[in-house]
């Protein structure tokens, strides 16, 4: 018996069985923070979470890159948080036929980054990290504890490339609406209401914009209790967008 095919992109098909997701860290997060989030909610959908570690500095989108070909030999679920995000739907749209899906969760702008917040915030922290040190940028930090301690020890890990990974965020361009149109596979967005870093207005736009997509929102307030909120939000909306872990037979 045949296995019924589902389109990736025109011309294409998924596998009947997706068994592995690779998931990016945001700018200057981690792979720590990644499967603090996603990799229980993948778990319980029989999915393997594959989460590298980033190689911090100016060279942080082609590290992003270069993990994703090592780690899609084969058509698998992808995506990221904030900038990991933006990175799987660049890669996802010149490699189509090796993206079963797409997990998107806290998409930060479109295109040109210009005054988006979470660019801004970028560039303001790659700024006081070069002036002032890391000791100092982390000590003015005013936010939930919760994240004041993820960021202590994702920029602590970055070490002396932590800058660059900040600059090249604040400066990269988002995939514009046009483009997120292209995507063919069921994608599932997750933006946080009370977040506002990543407008989940943003999220929104670009499940308007992609033709096979569902968002679910959740709240920071949710993510500083329990980190899986954010992952499950993501999948939930995946498999609302027709995301499914076996082919029907």
């Amino acid at each position: 018996m045949s296995v019924h095919q589902r389109e990736v992109a025109v011309g294409r098909s998924r596998p009947d069985t997706i068994q592995t997701a690779v998931l990016l860290p945001g700018t200057a997060s981690d792979e720590v923070f990644v499967r603090s989030v996603f990799e229980g909610p993948l778990r319980a959908v029989g999915i393997r979470l594959v989460a590298p570690r980033p190689r911090p500095g100016d060279r942080l989108v082609e590290g992003y890159m270069a993990a994703l070909d090592a780690a899609s030999a084969t058509p698998v679920l992808l995506g990221g948080v904030s900038l990991g995000a933006h990175v799987a739907v660049e890669w996802a749209l010149a490699n189509p036929e090796r993206c079963a899906g797409l997990l998107l969760a806290l998409p930060a702008w479109n295109g040109l980054p210009g005054d988006a917040p979470a660019a801004v915030s970028a560039r303001l922290s790659a700024q006081a990290v070069r002036e002032h040190g890391l000791d100092a940028t982390l000590a003015a930090v005013d936010t939930e504890p919760w994240l004041t301690a993820e960021l202590n020890r994702a920029w602590r890990r970055a070490g002396p490339g932590l800058a660059g990974s900040l600059d090249v965020a604040a400066s990269r361009p988002a995939p514009e609406p046009a483009d997120l149109s292209g995507i063919g596979v069921p994608t599932g967005i997750a933006g946080c209401s009370d977040d506002p870093v990543h407008p989940i207005e943003v999220a929104r736009t670009w499940a308007a914009a992609i033709p096979r997509a569902k968002v679910c929102a959740t709240t920071l307030a949710a993510l500083g209790e329990d980190r899986e909120s954010l992952g499950r939000a993501t999948v939930l909306a995946w498999l609302g967008a027709g995301g499914i872990t076996r082919m029907e037979q």
